[in-house]
């Protein structure tokens, strides 16, 4: 099977080398995605926003290769404070529909102004 790439329309260049979103068969994982808008390329403030728009980033990913977040098998999620969890997951919520797809979160250092970054594997039927 081949690797396809594929960048949404709006998405700011990637910063280094990797894909917005690689498909293979049925499969399809997103490169993490953050809560920085695509025209402006600047961070939204608070959390809240940063999911939304992480989570905008990501459907723009998947829809560059053909699914939707329907077809999301699991989902990463990376915060910078443990006390946004619930900001997080009230955001999260808005964009998935049980059953919800398999989940990490874990507390990590992203770049100066970032509070989460989201990635998600997809698969579509044949």
């Amino acid at each position: 099977m081949s690797r396809q790439s594929f960048t949404p329309e709006r998405a700011p260049a990637a910063a280094g080398p990797y894909s917005h979103a690689v498909r293979i068969g049925p499969f399809i994982h997103t490169a993490g995605q953050v809560g920085v808008d695509p025209e402006t390329r600047q961070p939204h403030e608070g959390v809240e926003a940063q999911t939304r728009q992480a989570l905008e980033n990501v459907r723009a990913a998947l829809m560059a290769a053909g699914a939707s977040m329907g077809d999301v098998l699991r989902v990463g999620v990376y915060l910078t404070r443990v006390e946004d969890f619930a900001a997080m997951n009230a955001v999260y919520r808005q964009f998935f529909e049980a059953p919800y797809p398999a989940r990490s979160t874990v507390y990590v250092g992203l770049n100066p102004g970032l509070l989460v970054e989201i990635d998600a594997l997809a698969v579509m039927e044949p």
